[in-house]
């Protein structure tokens, strides 16, 4: 029971992870039909701007610091995701080849970029000590770390959701998603939506990046790439521009991994994950969330 609840908690941590990644994504897709495969990036920039502030500015103790290194990520994150979609995506609207050969290879080249910056190798985070203890639930000694990315997650989605709800921008971008169309026809500034979704996108993925340093024990510039075909199945899975959907797909892919990894053999984790997007796929093609195409 107690390995259980340690896989399940585990899972579920990276559950978090996945669903900071393709939140944006599936925004990102949802809304303008834009495949940005370069959004790996923005996860790996936002994990090296949070090591750089815990190896930095070592004025601050380990606790506050990390908190810093959290918003310096976001940050990071954001700055990325307005100035890809301003500088280089506007021009593309419409033109999706253009659109996945442009970020391919801006994708590859801000790999390349923080590789000759900061090296290939995992740079490791410096943590706070609670992050290294463990807390007992059920019988299950569960890292600290693992609790503190599911906490992080679930705060963002209850913070994505009232804004997507409660805001004026938020109501543009849902109803942006279900009919850009008749948004456009409204007269709304539908290009200032726009950027704003990338910069939420990159925000959310900044974040991730910073939580994936602790969950994997360091940063690379490969890291957000590595982990960015989880996030397309989970985007796929949950439905396009559904961000409840997004978080229930995490949640399934995450745990149909943790569990087949640990309790049928290691490695068969990632093949289930495909095997659960094809069912998907044949059962609901829409994803789980997700509205059928008129």
């Amino acid at each position: 029971m107690s390995s259980f609840v340690l896989y399940t908690i585990t899972g579920l941590g990276l559950a978090g992870l996945y669903f900071l990644l393709a939140s944006g994504l599936s925004l990102i897709f949802g809304l303008m039909s834009v495949l940005n495969l370069a959004h790996g990036a923005f996860f790996a920039a936002g994990g090296f701007a949070a090591w750089w502030v815990m190896d930095s500015v070592t004025f601050l103790s380990p606790g506050p610091r990390f908190l810093v290194a959290i918003g310096a990520a976001a940050l990071v994150g954001t700055v990325t995701g307005a100035l890809v979609e301003r500088g280089l995506i506007r021009r593309l609207y419409g033109k999706h080849v253009e659109q996945i050969l442009l970020t391919i290879g801006l994708g590859m080249a801000a790999v390349a970029l923080m590789g000759g910056w900061f090296g290939y190798d995992p740079r490791l985070l410096t943590q706070p000590g609670w992050f290294t203890d463990t807390t007992e639930i059920a019988g299950a000694n569960i890292p600290n770390s693992r609790l503190l990315i599911l906490g992080v997650a679930v705060l963002l989605l209850v913070g994505l959701m009232l804004f997507l709800s409660r805001t004026r921008h938020g109501l543009i971008i849902r109803a942006g998603v279900e009919n850009p169309a008749m948004v456009q026809a409204l007269g709304i500034d539908v290009a200032r939506s726009f950027t704003i979704v990338f910069a939420l996108g990159g925000a959310l993925a900044g974040v991730g990046g910073a939580l994936g340093a602790v969950y994997f024990n360091g940063i690379s510039p490969s890291l957000g790439t590595a982990q960015l075909i989880f996030a397309f199945i989970v985007v796929v899975i949950g439905g396009l521009g559904s961000v409840p959907g997004t978080a229930l797909a995490a949640a399934l892919v995450a745990l149909t991994q943790v569990y087949v990894n640990n309790y049928v053999a290691t490695g068969l984790g990632s093949i289930s994950v495909v095997i659960l997007l094809a069912l998907v796929l044949l059962i609901r093609p829409q994803g789980l969330l997700g509205k059928a195409a008129p």
